[in-house]
């Protein structure tokens, strides 16, 4: 599976690579997730540097994506559109927390942003990108600016924009040129999170209340209707484990840095039993209203 290449500051790249139209993408603060479909419609996931048959062997943080590109990629779609399913590579952010707090409850689980196809030796330019993530049900990194010419844009006096996600500044923007280039310009007021790649994750965040207190505050009743609309949009029952495991998913969303698998207190399965008494007595209730 293609992997993809590290995107340089704009400061380091040539005006040549960055000629012509220009379309200026939100950077977003994610972790990068990468997949393809078989000829079966197994869909195989990657993170940077490693491409895993069983996605379970990704950091729990990707659970949610995961999940959302399987519920929501058409493979009928694909195998409609290429002749050779494997041909293409489709990349995206991952959108759990690191340095920004987005709106978790509007920001889609995984925002594609290229498109890499094995038989051109190229990836698709971004006009072309939109449009696929979009015929094949998932969304698309936000756009600032459409076909702008190099001539116009003055990269160091550029304002990055508010995120699409947050009310907020983003965190930076990706400037891709039609012709390939690509470059980066970081929101200088946006912290740059530090941590390693998940695959080497540092040790978990200290806390400043109990974990089950934690939980209490993340697994509110609004949150536990949205995560119970879900379990129903896709048909299945609603289950103490179904609606317990979706939630978990979000949890670790939003909380996955304050996990220690070493601290009982700390470590999923004390989360995953919180999460499910919380989701009993949620559906005890709903059936008594």
């Amino acid at each position: 599976m293609k992997r993809y290449p590290p995107i340089p500051s704009v400061s380091g790249v040539s005006d040549d690579a960055l000629a012509g139209h220009l379309w200026l993408l939100e950077l977003v603060d994610g972790w990068h997730l990468r997949f393809r479909m078989e000829p079966s419609g197994l869909l195989r996931f990657g993170d940077r540097d490693a491409v895993h048959d069983d996605p379970g062997d990704l950091p729990d943080a990707y659970r949610h994506a995961v999940r959302h590109v399987r519920e929501r990629f058409d493979r009928d779609a694909l195998r409609d559109a290429v002749d050779d399913v494997t041909d293409v590579t489709f990349f995206g952010v991952a959108t759990h927390r690191r340095a920004v707090d987005y709106d978790w409850d509007r920001i889609p689980s995984l925002l594609g942003h290229d498109v890499w196809s094995d038989d051109a030796g190229a990836f698709r330019p971004p006009d072309a990108t939109e449009r696929i993530f979009e015929a094949f049900g998932l969304d698309s990194v936000n756009v600032f600016e459409r076909e702008r010419h190099a001539r116009d844009f003055d990269p160091e006096g550029y304002a990055v924009p508010t995120s699409a996600w947050y009310d907020g500044p983003a965190a930076g923007i990706v400037v891709r040129a039609k012709a390939g280039g690509r470059a980066a310009i970081r929101n200088p007021e946006v912290p740059a999170d530090r941590e390693p790649e998940p695959e080497a994750e540092s040790e978990a965040e200290p806390l400043d209340e109990t974990m089950a207190e934690l939980v209490e505050m993340y697994a509110t009743e609004s949150e536990l209707e949205r995560f119970a609309a879900e379990v129903g949009e896709r048909g299945d029952p609603l289950t103490v484990d179904a609606l317990a495991e979706r939630t978990f998913e979000g949890f670790l969303r939003v909380h996955h840095r304050r996990l220690d698998p070493g601290s009982g207190g700390q470590s999923p399965a004390a989360i995953r039993t919180v999460l499910r008494d919380r989701s009993r007595a949620f559906l005890d209730d709903r059936s008594e209203r």
